[in-house]
């Protein structure tokens, strides 16, 4: 099935040079004006769009077609969208692109350029069509976890068997790369989900609050204790209570909540009472427990009881094929909080793709939410994210939109090879395709720009 064009052009010998020249590779629509073309970009969804800037009813001037390219972004912001301009020149270039346009050529363009630029577009929209379609078919969400590599799915069916038990779970993992909202999932599908799911962070508290945090106290039990206090274990009866950063905790609390899991009671600090408490647990650290053992930081007791079931959390650079699947979900998001219609561009892919990312899914979200309040058009680039990219030879819009498909060549080289009629570097032209002859004969250049009407020939020569 041949991609679709949509031409927007309000000139009808352009409409018709087009269409003799595009037709045995594209379905072919056509649109003279913006309301005409935002209707056929709704009902037809074209891959390519084709925009001439000098739009009816102020064709001198480029504005009313960058407002068209603006509305077709938001409209369908997948949709690849090659501007041609004859006003306004590199202005209009740098607009057009900060949209989020395909590429720009300038008026008049050689008709096999364009032919290769559109060609290009659509057989990326078709990649990144497929690539939607396989994330789609492939990518497991769970919870508010997104993931389908071997080593998320594997852990996502772990959560699914264990959840609906009460088993002490132990996540271990690096900070950042979501422990807590492995809980959360947890707790989410397990028999408890309707009630509480209480946190605390072991290494944020002094380990002479930890205690009272934990536990609770009675009045008077020490200075300042004014009234009874109940702690996060009895808040969270008959919910899940998850201590994060569990390794940062003292022995002597060690010791304590060593006698809670296996008696599954509780005193006060300052009481005497003990209170039979049914919580399940879910710790969580990002220091390697067993190299605490070994240093006798942490109880061997006390580890075997809170790993019942160990979960071990991948850094997000041994989740390549997450990364831009994560990316994209977290700039959904954060478009929504703050009313922001993006998309990532080639650039912010790749340096998202070549970025260490040492803060893991944290350090992620964070550039992204930046990258959003950052981006100045439609479309996320490195610079926006904040993080260091390593230099890159420069190179021109075309160049890079041709070397996506090639690793090396450039849309002028891509040209070569699939076009006959084209040069090669430093030589002569060779006889031209059949359906150039017309136009090499007349004229050196496709006349986009140039077959005005009489009324507008002052306006746009």
């Amino acid at each position: 099935m041949k991609p679709k064009l949509l031409i927007v052009e309000d000139e009808e010998a352009i409409r018709t040079q087009l269409k003799c020249a595009l037709r045995d590779d594209f379905t072919l629509f056509f649109a003279e004006g913006r309301a005409e073309a935002l209707s056929a970009v709704a009902c037809e969804q074209p891959a390519v769009v084709s925009l001439d800037l000098g739009l009816p009813p102020h064709p001198e001037s480029s504005e009313y077609g960058l407002e068209t390219l603006d509305q077709i972004m938001r409209t369908a912001p997948t949709t690849k969208v090659v501007v041609l301009g004859a006003n306004g020149g590199r202005d209009s270039a740098i607009r057009s692109v900060q949209l989020g346009a395909f590429d720009y050529h300038q008026k008049p363009v050689q008709l096999h350029e364009l032919k290769v630029v559109l060609q290009r577009a659509a057989h990326l929209r078709m990649l990144e069509a497929e690539a939607e379609k396989r994330a789609n078919e492939a990518a497991i969400e769970f919870a508010d976890m997104l993931g389908h590599t071997p080593a998320m799915r594997e852990i996502f069916a772990v959560v699914s068997r264990i959840a609906r038990t009460d088993v002490t779970v132990l996540i271990q993992g690096e900070s950042g790369t979501g422990k807590e909202l492995l809980a959360r999932a947890v707790h989410a599908n397990s028999g408890r989900s309707h009630r509480p799911f209480v946190a605390i962070n072991c290494g944020a508290i002094p380990d002479t609050l930890l205690e009272s945090e934990l536990f609770g106290h009675e009045r008077g039990a020490y200075t300042g204790a004014h009234t009874q206090r109940k702690g996060k274990l009895e808040l969270a009866d008959g919910g899940t209570l998850f201590l994060d950063e569990v390794g940062e905790m003292s022995p002597p609390l060690q010791v304590k909540l060593l006698r809670f899991l296996q008696e599954r009671q509780l005193e006060r600090v300052g009481g005497r009472e003990l209170l039979r408490v049914d919580a399940r647990v879910v710790a969580a650290t990002n220091k390697d427990l067993k190299t605490e053992l070994q240093a006798r930081r942490f109880r061997e007791d006390l580890y075997y009881r809170l790993s019942v079931v160990n979960l071990t959390l991948p850094p997000l650079r041994e989740r390549a094929e997450d990364i831009a699947l994560i990316a994209n979900a977290l700039l959904q998001r954060a478009g929504k909080a703050h009313r922001r219609k993006l998309r990532f561009g080639g650039s912010a892919l790749e340096a998202i793709a070549h970025h260490p990312w040492p803060g893991n899914v944290r350090e992620l979200e964070n550039a992204v939410e930046r990258a959003v309040l950052m981006a100045h058009g439609k479309l996320v680039e490195a610079r926006d994210l904040g993080i260091e990219v390593k230099d890159r030879p420069a190179t021109s819009l075309r160049e890079s939109r041709g070397r996506a498909g090639r690793p090396g060549g450039s849309a002028r080289q891509d040209a070569r090879q699939h076009h006959p009629g084209l040069a090669p570097a430093g030589g002569e032209p060779p006889h031209r395709a059949r359906t150039d002859r017309p136009l090499r004969s007349q004229r050196p250049r496709f006349p986009i720009g140039t077959a005005r009407r009489p009324r507008r020939h002052n306006s746009r020569s």
